[in-house]
């Protein structure tokens, strides 16, 4: 289960950047799924890259559904699921082989796995393994809008410049899923693009903050303690290279709150109970109270930059400079939203099927 996430509903990852083919396998989806070919294609679409944003890495991620799926709808077997590499240029890592790269997993991966990595495009450890998460997600995106469940996430920060905040999480994520670049501003999109070409004129990149929302979540789900809305949410978010941070609702910000400015208060709207604010992103106790779930992921800057920077050869032990070549984005920001989408449903329907059983989805 090293590389596999999940209970109820898990996915499995493999393949590495520069390898013939990588992707994810996903077993406990329910029977009955309708698979919408167009949607995955858009999802794939939209973390891939484009324009001067990102790098010149062009793959046109064909995937192909090899098993788990028959005539258009899910079977409730293991879904496999493969995409090609295409465009790579392993020549380009050849020469770096033994220098650790700042920020990146060449190091590490060499201690744990004694040399025999492949180390060419970071691997296993490359950003280019989220495709087939993206594939996957997709699937559990469309299998939750059909139960009311919808997921969405903008960049809220990017290069010092902020996007509006979420003000009608529904609308707000309909507007979002509409859009290549992830924000709810359009004067702020064009801020951000400005300050991510600015630092790749400079050889360098820029990280920033994603925000997501998830609407129509049913009071109930979770667990508290070990298997809280926010443990497995933290735990799949994490594995998304680049998220170095978590927090939900407030986050941070409760520190410096009284707790009579922190607590939401409840009241009846209807016959449904709600809050009148959502300080703690809607989840109490580790358990969804039925509010949109709010959660926020701090993205490092991409750690491929053209600066010369201290390093070591990790094989003959020196020290020593790198001065990286290749194509490299000077933000992955922008691309991630699509990835945190895809790996929030992941573990939306794991913690739902564990509620409410693994055919609830397809009910």
């Amino acid at each position: 289960m090293k590389n596999s996430f999940g209970s109820s509903v898990s996915v499995t990852l493999f393949g590495e950047s520069h390898g013939q083919q990588i992707g994810v396998v996903i077993d406990g989806m329910a029977p009955g799924i309708e698979i919408d070919s167009d949607f995955i294609c858009a999802q794939l679409s939209l973390r891939r890259p484009k324009g001067k944003i990102s790098t010149a890495r062009r793959e046109a991620d064909e995937y192909t559904i090899v098993s788990g799926v028959f005539e258009g709808r899910t079977t409730g077997t293991p879904i496999c699921i493969l995409i090609p590499n295409a465009d790579t240029k392993s020549k380009d890592y050849s020469a770096t082989r033994a220098l650790a790269r700042p920020g990146h997993a060449d190091y590490t991966a060499n201690c744990k796995y004694h040399g025999f990595e492949d180390y060419r495009g970071g691997g296993h450890f490359s950003g280019r393994i989220t495709a087939p998460l993206v594939a996957a997600g997709a699937i559990a995106i469309s299998a939750l809008k059909k139960k009311g469940i919808l997921v969405g996430t903008h960049i809220k920060n990017c290069g010092g410049v902020s996007d509006r905040n979420f003000e009608n999480p529904e609308s707000d994520i309909l507007e979002l899923n509409s859009k290549e670049f992830a924000v709810l501003s359009d004067e702020s999109a064009k801020k951000m693009n400005e300050a991510i070409l600015a630092a790749a004129s400079e050889g360098d990149s820029v990280g920033g903050i994603l925000e997501t929302a998830v609407t129509g979540v049913p009071a109930g789900v979770g667990e508290p303690w070990f298997d809280s809305v926010e443990s497995v949410l933290s735990h799949i978010l994490f594995s998304i290279p680049g998220i170095k941070g978590v927090q939900f609702g407030l986050g941070f910000d409760f520190a410096s709150k009284k707790g009579s400015e922190a607590n939401d208060s409840f009241y009846m709207n209807g016959s449904t109970v709600a809050t009148s604010t959502n300080n703690n992103g809607g989840i109490n106790g580790g358990i969804t109270n039925g509010m949109p779930i709010m959660f926020s992921c701090a993205v490092k800057p991409t750690p491929s930059i053209y600066k010369t920077q201290n390093t070591v050869d990790f094989i003959n032990k020196a020290d020593s400079q790198i001065s990286l070549q290749g194509r490299h984005d000077p933000a992955i920001i922008h691309r991630a939203r699509v990835v945190v989408d895809s790996v929030t449903a992941l573990a939306l329907c794991d913690m739902l099927c564990s509620r409410y059983g693994t055919d609830w989805l397809a009910m």
